[in-house]
């Protein structure tokens, strides 16, 4: 039996490991970044977008505080800090009946953390390109 994605989502977490999000995620899979304007659409592009911020969100004091969970989406609340300034998020997603993510949204706060992150991810994207 496949794993169930939220349990591989949490294993590339704690193992800080971007490499897997490609079996992870649906062709069509869409990201909403708390920093873009517009979604963002396909597996390569949103791997992209999920990869910069394993390296820039999950450091040593990255974790979960709480999920909620349903039969295809679920919303799991994190708390992790960055240069000393607190960050509050949601991640919510949403997985097909084929157990991959077709949409992963991520809202944060407080203002001061998204300016951070806007500049960390930028960094990250523009060196990956």
């Amino acid at each position: 039996m496949k794993e169930h994605p939220l349990a591989t989502w949490h294993r590339l977490v704690l193992s800080h490991d971007a490499s897997g999000l490609g079996t992870l995620l649906a062709d069509d899979a869409v990201f909403h970044s708390p920093v873009v304007h517009t979604p963002q659409h396909g597996k390569a592009i949103v791997a992209r977008y999920l990869g910069a911020a394993f390296q820039v969100f999950f450091n040593p004091t990255f974790r979960y505080v709480r999920e909620i969970v349903g039969a295809s989406d679920a919303v799991l609340e994190f708390e992790t800090e960055i240069d000393g300034v607190q960050v509050n998020g949601v991640d919510l997603i949403r997985w097909n009946d084929a157990g991959l993510i077709v949409d992963f949204k991520v809202m944060v706060r407080p203002l001061k953390a998204i300016q951070l992150i806007h500049q960390r991810m930028a960094a990250m994207l523009q060196a990956a390109q």
